[in-house]
C-alpha cells in the first residue's frame, strides 16, 4: 500500500490528508481562516500567507496522529503548487520540500483545478475520464475537456469575475456575511427568483465557451442604488426589508446558475461530451446543484459533483498525486509556484 501525504496551502485554508493509492483516506485535517477575513469581506493575501505559516506544522502533526502513522511510514510528499495566491504556495512548497528532504521521499506537484475534478473520481468511486470539467469557486470559473485525471485542455471561462467572486460582491451589497455563497442560499431560500430579471450574459452566444458575471453584478447594484449613481448599494439595502433582501438574493442567485448551467451544456453539445464534472466551491449551492443535475437528466448526461465537503479547498482532492506517483511523475526541489491560471 502506498500512502501519499497531500498539503493544499492555495488560499485561505490549511489542509492535509493521507491517502493510499486505492484512494482511502486515512486522515484528513482542515485549518480555516473564514472568520478571519470576514471582516475584511474577503481573502487578504498577505494575511493569510502569515496564518498558513503558523498552521501547516500543526496541521500536518494532526494527521499524522489521527491516522496513527509516523512521518517515515510515507512514501511520497504532495503540494498544490499551481494556482493559487503566490504567499499561501509557497508555504505549502516549502514545507513539502523540507519534508521530502529529511525524509528522502519524492516530491510531487498537483494542479489545484484538476484536483478539484479528481475530487469527483475519490467520492463516487467511478472512472469519470473522458470528461468534461467544470471548475466553480471565488477564483475560478472554467471548462476544461479532461482527457484522462492530469491531462486538461482549456476550452474557457469568465472574461470577468468568477461567479463565488459575483456571490461574495452581491452579498456584501446586500448586507449578508462573508463568505457570500452560503449566505447568499440562505437568504435566496424565502425569496421568489422570478421577482427581477437580471442578465444571463452570454447565454445568446453558444459558440463561446465563455463565463460573463460583472454585467449580472452591476444589474444587482443599480436595483439597489439605482443607475450610475454613487449612493453606497449597502447602505441603499439596509433600507429594504427582509423579503425584498430575499428576492433579490434568490433572483441574482437564479441567473448565476442559469448562467452556469446553460453555459455549460452549450460546451457540452459544442464537443460532442456525455459526462461532466464539477467541483469548486460554489458548486456546494444548492440550486445549482438541483439544476445541473435536472439538466443533464434531461440530456442523458453523466454527471459527476464533489460532494459538498470536498467542493471547498480540502487536501483530500491532493489524492490525485497518485495518478503521478503511478507514471513516476516526481520533482526536483527547485519546483516552482505557478500562481496564475495555466491554460
Amino acid at each position: 500500500m502506498t500512502i501519499i501525504l497531500t498539503l493544499e496551502t492555495t488560499c485561505d485554508e490549511t489542509a492535509a490528508a493521507l491517502v493510499t493509492d486505492g484512494l482511502e483516506v486515512l486522515g484528513s485535517v482542515i485549518a480555516s481562516q473564514e472568520k478571519l477575513h470576514e471582516k475584511y469581506g474577503g481573502v487578504v493575501p498577505e494575511v493569510a500567507s502569515r496564518v498558513h505559516l503558523e498552521q501547516i506544522l500543526p496541521v500536518i502533526d494532526s494527521v499524522l496522529v489521527e491516522a496513527g502513522i509516523k512521518l517515515n511510514a510515507i512514501d511520497a510528499i504532495a503540494v498544490a503548487n499551481m494556482p493559487g495566491l503566490a504567499g499561501s504556495l509557497l508555504v505549502g512548497l516549502s514545507a513539502a520540500k523540507s519534508l521530502a528532504v529529511a525524509t528522502g521521499k519524492p516530491l510531487i506537484a498537483i494542479n489545484h483545478l484538476q484536483a478539484h475534478i479528481y475530487a469527483c473520481k475519490i467520492s463516487s468511486g467511478v472512472d469519470p475520464f473522458p470528461c468534461l470539467g467544470l471548475i466553480i469557486s471565488g477564483g475560478h470559473t472554467s471548462i476544461y475537456y479532461c482527457a484522462d485525471p492530469i491531462d486538461f485542455v482549456f476550452l474557457g471561462g469568465t472574461i470577468d469575475d468568477a461567479v463565488g467572486e459575483a456571490f461574495d460582491k452581491v452579498a456584501a451589497m446586500l448586507n449578508l456575511p462573508y463568505p457570500g455563497g452560503p449566505s447568499i442560499q440562505k437568504a435566496a431560500a424565502n425569496g421568489n427568483p422570478q421577482a427581477y430579471n437580471f442578465p444571463r450574459s452570454l447565454l445568446g452566444e453558444p459558440d463561446r465557451a465563455s463565463f460573463s458575471f460583472s454585467g449580472l453584478k452591476t444589474a444587482v447594484r443599480y436595483r439597489l442604488a439605482g443607475a450610475g449613481k454613487k449612493i453606497n448599494p449597502a447602505e441603499a439595502s439596509a433600507e429594504l426589508s427582509q423579503a425584498e433582501i430575499a428576492d433579490i438574493a434568490a433572483s441574482f442567485q437564479e441567473a448565476a446558475v442559469d448562467c452556469l448551467v446553460g453555459k455549460t451544456l452549450q460546451v457540452m453539445a459544442r464537443n460532442n461530451v456525455d459526462t461532466l464534472c464539477v467541483g469548486g466551491g460554489a458548486a456546494a449551492n444548492s440550486r445549482f446543484r438541483t439544476k445541473i443535475k435536472e439538466a443533464t437528466q434531461k440530456n442523458n448526461y453523466r454527471l459527476f459533483i464533489a460532494p459538498t465537503n470536498l467542493c471547498t479547498d480540502n487536501a483530500v482532492m491532493g489524492a490525485i498525486a497518485v495518478e503521478r506517483y503511478k507514471k513516476g511523475l516526481f520533482e526536483n526541489l527547485d519546483l516552482d509556484i505557478f500562481p496564475g491560471l495555466i491554460r
